[in-house]
C-alpha cells in the first residue's frame, strides 16, 4: 500500500477493487489516514467516522453545521462573535478569548488550521472527511483534546482525464454550482486537478425595518492541485481560495424576559414623584434589564427594560445630574433622552427568523491556503514525509447588537438655551435638532442604535516532518516533529448613538473649557495640562467602514496575539503475535504565547467624571508571555481474534492523554492607577502622597473578583475500549466504543467587566457509541449512529453567575454602578433602603451604593454613604460573602458540562430501483435527534435548558447513462427551528441572550454530469 499522509495522491484499489473515494457503505473498504498512514478504517484502533464525497452528497452534509447528523456524540453550533463550537463527547470550545484554542482540531490534509472557515465554507471535491473522537495526543497533539476533524481533498489522478459539473437551484432563490477538471499533464507522472464551487441565495431571515431578506449567501471556493510521482518521490501542491461577501447574520435573534424592576425594596417604595421625571430611573436602578426564564416561553420575546441597560441609564443619569440646558418648550431643564423605556415595553416577533434593525448585516470572510506535501522513499519500507502549509484568514462582521427596534427617544434640542448657573453649555443646542441624533459611525436616527463589529485577521505557517516505516517484521514506527507559527489581530467593537451622546455632553465634553475639571484637581496642586493630551473622550468622526480605532465613543477590545509551537512525537507499533498489536506513543509539545493587553477605553478620559488616563487611543500594556512544555500520548492494545460469527473483528483498549494550552484574558477597562496618573503628568509628583493617602485612584473601581490575566491549560486522561466488526460477508459493519475521561481545567468563558473571563473547572465525562451500516439485500442500505453521554463537574468548583448573582437571597439586591463601570453589583437590601430614604426623589448620587468612585474621593467630597447598622462608611469589602459586590458563588459540583446532550441519534435508509436499462432511482431518508442539554455550566433551570430537537431530510436521485444524475431533495422537512446554543450578554447591555439556530426547510433540484 502506498503511503499518503495528506490523503491519497493517487486513487488506490482497496479490498475488492473499489476506489476509496467511492467506497460507499462497505466501511471496511474505506481507507483513512487517522494514524497518518493509509489503512482500512476497520483496522484503526480509534473511534472514528469516515465520509467519502459520495457519502457527503447523499446525506446532504454540505458544511460544518451538518456533520453532527453523521457522527455520534458530536454537536455543532455557531457561537458568539465569528466563532463556532464543535463538541465531541462533551469537549469543545467554550472559551472565546483570542488566545484560547479549539478543543476539536480542524485539519486540512492532516495539517491543523488554527483559524479556518469550517463554519462558512461548503464541502466540494473531497476525497473524504475523517472525524476522530477522543484526545489525539500523539500524532495530532495540541488542540485535539476532544478529537480531530480531518478534511482530505481529492488529489489528481495522474493517468486519466475526467471532469464533472453540477448545477442546482432551490428555494430562497438559491443557485449553486460545483465543478471539477482532472488533467494528466504527463501521464502517470504529473497532473492537475481544478475544482470549485459557488453559492448565491437570498437570506433565510427577514428584517422588518428595512424590509429586506438577510442572512443570505454569496460565496465561492476555488482549489487547484498539482500532483506528481516518480519511482521514489510523490507529492502535491494545493492552493485553495475562499471568499464570501453577503449579509450573513453572525448570531441569531436576541431574547429577553423583561425585568421591570422592584416597586418595593424591603418595606421602602422605590418609585417616587420626581420633578426631573426620574421615577422610572429609580426603579430601573434595581433592574437587570432581562431576567432568567425559559428561552422557549412567549415571555422570552420581550424587549429589555431599556432604562436598565448601562448606556441608556448612563445617558439618562448624565442628563439629570448634569443639566444640559433649558428647554423653553417645556419650561424646564431639557434632557436629550426621553426618560422612558426606549423599547416602550414592546415585544418582539416570535419568529426566530425575523429581526428589526435600521441597518442590515454585513459579512465578509476570506481564506487562502497553500500546502506542499512530499513523500520520499528512502529505502524499502522507509518513507520520509514533509508537509508545509501557509494560511491567511480574514473575517469581518457588522450587525445590529440587539436586532429589535425602538421608539423615537431623542428630544428636539434646537430650541435649548444655556443655563449658565448650572454650567450648561450652549453647544448642546445642535446635538439633536428635530429629535434626530447623528452618530458618525451608525448614522442619523430618532431611535436607539447599537451595533457591533467582530473582525479578525490571522496568518499561520506550519511545517511537519515524519519518518515512517512499513517493514515486514513485527516492529514499525512513526517519528516526527513539527513547528507552527501563528499571529492574529482580533477586534471587537460595540458602537451606539448612546455612547456618542454621552461623550458629546457635559461633563464629558462641551463645557467652556472643553471638559469639566481638566485635568483632575480637587486642590491637589494640579500641574498645567499636558501638551497634546486629550482631556475629553475622543469622538471618532469617521464612518464605520473607515473608523480609526482610536475613539472613546465606542467600545473596542483589541487582541494582538502570537503563538509559536514546537513538537516532537513518535509512535511504535509492535505485533506481539499476528493478531495482537501494541501501540505506544509519546509527544512533547512546547507552546509559547505572547499577548499584548490593550485595555478598553469606552468613555474614558483624564477627568474626574471620565475616570481614565487618556482621552484618545488605546495604550497597550506590557506583553504577557506564557509557555508550557507538556507530554501527551497514548498506549494500548488491539486484537484481531478469529471469531466464528464475524468476518473480521478488532478489539482495542487504550489510555490517552490530551493537552490544550492555557491563555490570556482580555484586560478589563483601562482605569488608571495613582502611579499612572503621576507618570502621565496628570498629577504632579508632589501630590503622590496625597493620592496614596486618600486612595484616590482608580477613580472607577471594578465590582467583583479579580480573575487574573491568564487561565490554565486543559488536560484529559482518557480510557477507552472499543470493537470494530464486519459480519454477514461484508453486509453489516458494527462498531462500538465506551470511554471515561478525567478532565482537568476545562476552559469556559463568560462576559464579565466587558471582557471574556475564562475560568477552569475539573470534570468527569463518560459514555458509549454505536455505529452500524447494513445492506440486508442488494440496493437496500441502512446506517445508524447512536451516542450516549454523561458528564459531571468536579466537587468544589464554583463560579459567579451574572444572571443569578444573589442566588435568590432576599437580603440582597442587584443595582447599577456609575455608567462607565461595566458590571452590576450586589448590596445588602438595608443599604438600598438607606439610599432610597436619603434621596426621596430623583437618583441623587446613586453610584455611592456600589462604590463607583473610590473611597478616598467619596470621603473628600462628603458623599460617602454610611451603613445604618454599623454607622461606618459603606464599602463592599465589608461584605466579603459578596465577593466585592459581584454576588454569591454558585456551587457547580455535579452539574453537567454545556452542549453535552445525553443522546444523539441519527439513522438513514436508501433504496435503489433499477429501471429501463441503464437508469435507476434512489430514494433516501435521514433522521437526527439530539436530546436536551445545557447552554452554560450553571445549569440554571429553565434559563440554561436547551430542548431536544429533530431534523429530517429526504431525497430522490435518478442516475442515468453516461454518469448523468438528477436529484430533488428537502432538508429539514418539517421546517424546525431548534436553538442549538445560547450566549449571555453583559450586565451593561441588559443580560440579553443571543441564540443560534439551524437552517430552515431547504428545497433543491440539481443536475450533475461526469465526463
Amino acid at each position: 500500500m502506498v503511503r499518503d499522509p495528506s490523503g491519497a495522491y493517487l486513487v488506490r484499489p482497496v479490498g475488492n477493487g473499489a476506489e476509496a473515494a467511492d467506497a460507499g457503505y462497505a466501511a471496511n473498504e474505506i481507507v483513512v489516514t487517522a494514524q497518518k498512514r493509509v489503512e482500512s478504517i476497520q483496522d484503526v484502533p480509534i473511534a472514528m467516522t469516515a465520509l467519502s464525497q459520495k457519502n457527503l452528497e447523499e446525506q446532504k452534509i454540505e458544511s460544518g453545521a451538518d456533520i453532527m447528523r453523521a457522527v455520534p456524540n458530536l454537536t455543532f453550533s455557531k457561537s458568539n462573535f465569528t466563532g463556532y463550537n464543535i463538541s465531541i463527547r462533551g469537549i469543545g470550545t467554550k472559551a472565546i478569548s483570542a488566545t484560547s484554542d479549539p478543543g476539536v482540531a480542524v485539519s486540512y490534509n492532516n495539517v491543523g488550521m488554527i483559524k479556518n472557515r469550517f463554519f462558512e465554507q461548503e464541502f466540494f471535491d473531497m476525497e473524504r472527511m475523517e472525524v476522530l473522537r477522543g484526545p489525539q495526543g500523539t500524532l495530532y497533539g495540541r488542540n485535539a483534546t476532544g478529537g480531530v476533524i480531518n478534511l482530505i481533498t481529492a488529489k489528481p489522478k495522474l493517468g486519466e482525464f475526467e471532469g464533472s459539473i453540477k448545477g442546482e437551484v432551490g428555494n430562497y432563490d438559491s443557485r449553486r454550482m460545483t465543478g471539477m477538471l482532472n488533467i494528466p499533464i504527463v501521464p502517470d507522472q504529473f497532473g492537475l486537478r481544478i475544482a470549485g464551487s459557488m453559492t448565491d441565495r437570498d437570506g433565510y431571515d427577514y428584517n422588518s425595518v428595512t424590509k429586506n431578506r438577510v442572512n443570505g449567501r454569496d460565496l465561492y471556493s476555488l482549489r487547484a492541485t498539482l500532483g506528481f510521482e516518480n519511482d521514489w518521490l510523490r507529492g502535491n501542491f494545493v492552493w485553495e481560495r475562499f471568499r464570501e461577501k453577503d449579509n450573513r447574520s453572525r448570531t441569531g435573534k436576541q431574547l429577553c424576559h423583561r425585568d421591570d424592576g422592584p416597586e418595593m425594596i424591603g418595606t421602602t417604595p422605590v418609585r417616587a414623584a420626581s420633578p426631573d421625571r426620574s421615577d422610572e430611573l429609580r426603579v430601573a436602578l434595581f433592574s437587570t434589564g432581562c431576567k432568567a426564564g425559559s428561552l422557549y416561553d412567549d415571555g422570552a420575546f420581550d424587549t429589555p427594560n431599556g432604562l436598565a441597560t448601562g448606556y441608556v441609564f448612563g445617558l439618562a443619569a448624565t442628563n439629570i445630574i448634569f443639566v444640559q440646558g433649558y428647554d423653553p418648550a417645556i419650561k424646564a431643564n431639557g434632557t436629550l433622552l426621553n426618560l422612558t423605556d426606549p423599547y416602550g415595553g414592546m415585544g418582539q416577533s416570535r419568529n426566530l427568523r425575523e429581526i428589526a434593525s435600521f441597518r442590515d448585516p454585513i459579512y465578509r470572510a476570506s481564506s487562502d491556503v497553500l500546502e506542499l506535501n512530499l513523500d520520499a522513499d528512502l529505502a524499502e519500507g522507509l518513507t520520509l514525509s514533509s508537509q508545509t502549509a501557509w494560511n491567511w484568514d480574514d473575517v469581518y462582521s457588522f450587525q445590529d447588537y440587539n436586532r429589535f427596534n425602538t421608539l423615537p427617544i431623542f428630544n428636539d434640542t434646537s430650541g435649548w438655551f444655556e443655563n449658565s448657573r448650572l454650567l450648561a453649555p450652549s453647544s448642546m443646542r445642535g446635538l439633536a435638532p428635530g429629535g434626530i441624533f447623528c452618530d458618525p459611525q451608525i448614522g442619523c436616527s430618532k431611535t436607539l442604535g447599537v451595533f457591533d463589529i467582530s473582525s479578525a485577521y490571522s496568518k499561520q505557517f506550519a511545517q511537519e516532518v515524519r519518518l515512517q516505516s512499513d517493514f515486514e517484521g513485527p516492529f514499525n514506527f512513526s517519528l516526527g516533529g513539527n513547528y507552527t507559527k501563528f499571529r492574529t489581530q482580533d477586534d471587537y467593537y460595540v458602537m451606539s448613538n448612546m455612547f456618542t451622546a454621552i461623550a458629546s455632553m457635559y461633563p464629558f465634553s462641551g463645557g467652556s473649557d472643553g471638559c469639566v475639571l481638566q485635568p483632575v484637581g480637587f486642590g491637589l496642586g494640579v500641574s498645567p495640562p499636558v501638551e497634546g493630551a486629550e482631556y475629553c473622550p475622543y469622538i471618532d468622526s469617521n464612518p464605520v467602514k473607515d473608523i480609526d480605532g482610536q475613539g472613546h465613543n465606542y467600545f473596542r477590545s483589541s487582541n494582538p496575539y502570537k503563538l509559536k509551537s514546537y513538537a516532537a512525537f513518535g509512535e511504535i507499533y509492535y505485533n506481539i503475535n499476528p493478531n495482537l498489536k501494541f501501540t505506544g506513543g509519546l509527544r512533547f509539545t512546547r507552546d509559547e504565547k505572547t499577548f499584548t493587553p490593550v485595555p478598553s477605553q469606552l468613555l474614558l478620559a483624564p477627568t474626574i467624571y471620565a475616570g481614565g488616563l487618556v482621552g484618545r487611543g488605546y495604550p497597550a500594556g506590557d506583553d504577557i508571555k506564557l509557555s508550557w512544555g507538556e507530554f501527551t500520548g497514548r498506549a494500548g492494545f488491539d486484537w484481531k481474534p478469529n471469531l466464528s460469527f464475524t468476518d473480521d473483528t478488532l478489539i482495542y483498549a487504550f489510555y490517552s492523554r490530551g493537552y490544550k494550552a492555557g491563555g490570556m484574558n482580555p484586560p478589563s477597562p483601562g482605569f488608571p492607577t495613582n502611579q499612572q496618573l503621576v507618570d502621565a503628568g496628570i498629577f504632579p509628583e508632589s501630590t503622590r502622597d496625597y493620592l496614596e493617602a486618600f486612595k484616590f485612584a482608580p477613580v472607577l473601581q471594578l465590582t467583583g473578583v479579580n480573575y487574573g490575566a491568564t487561565f490554565k491549560p486543559e488536560f484529559v486522561n482518557a480510557f477507552e475500549i472499543g470493537t470494530k466488526n464486519v459480519l454477514m460477508g461484508g453486509r453489516l459493519t458494527l462498531n462500538a466504543s465506551a470511554f471515561y475521561y478525567d478532565y482537568s481545567n476545562y476552559q469556559v468563558s463568560q462576559i464579565r467587566d466587558r471582557t471574556a473571563v475564562n475560568e477552569n473547572f475539573d470534570a468527569k465525562v463518560w459514555g458509549a457509541e454505536l455505529s452500524a451500516q447494513f445492506e440486508p439485500v442488494d440496493r437496500l442500505r441502512f446506517n445508524a449512529n447512536v451516542g450516549w453521554l454523561g458528564s459531571r463537574i468536579g466537587k468544589g468548583e464554583q463560579s459567579i453567575d451574572p444572571m443569578n448573582r444573589t442566588l435568590g437571597n432576599p437580603d440582597y439586591v442587584v443595582t447599577k454602578p456609575w455608567p462607565q463601570l461595566p458590571s452590576n453589583c450586589v448590596i445588602p437590601i438595608h443599604m438600598a433602603e438607606s439610599w432610597l430614604n436619603s434621596f426621596k426623589t430623583g437618583i441623587g448620587q446613586y453610584w455611592k451604593m456600589c462604590g463607583g468612585w473610590s473611597g478616598g474621593l467619596l470621603a473628600l467630597t462628603g458623599l460617602r454613604l454610611r451603613d445604618p447598622k454599623t454607622g461606618q462608611p459603606y464599602d463592599p469589602a465589608n461584605y466579603p460573602e459578596l465577593n466585592g459586590g459581584a454576588g454569591f458563588y454558585t456551587d457547580l459540583s455535579g452539574k453537567e458540562l454545556p452542549n453535552s446532550p445525553h443522546w444523539t441519534v441519527n439513522v438513514g435508509a436508501e433504496y435503489t430501483i433499477p429501471f429501463d436499462g441503464d437508469w435507476s432511482a434512489t430514494i433516501r431518508g435521514d433522521g437526527y435527534w439530539q436530546a436536551k442539554s445545557w447552554a452554560r455550566v450553571y445549569n440554571l433551570n429553565p434559563y440554561d435548558r436547551l430542548r431536544d430537537w429533530t431534523n429530517f431530510n429526504i431525497s430522490l436521485r435518478v442516475d442515468g447513462p453516461d454518469d448523468l444524475s438528477i436529484e430533488a431533495y428537502v432538508k429539514n422537512v418539517f421546517n424546525s427551528t431548534p436553538i442549538t446554543d445560547a450566549f449571555l450578554n453583559s450586565d451593561d447591555s441588559g443580560l440579553t441572550t443571543n441564540v443560534f439556530t439551524f437552517d430552515p426547510r431547504i428545497i433543491g433540484f440539481s443536475i450533475a454530469k461526469k465526463f
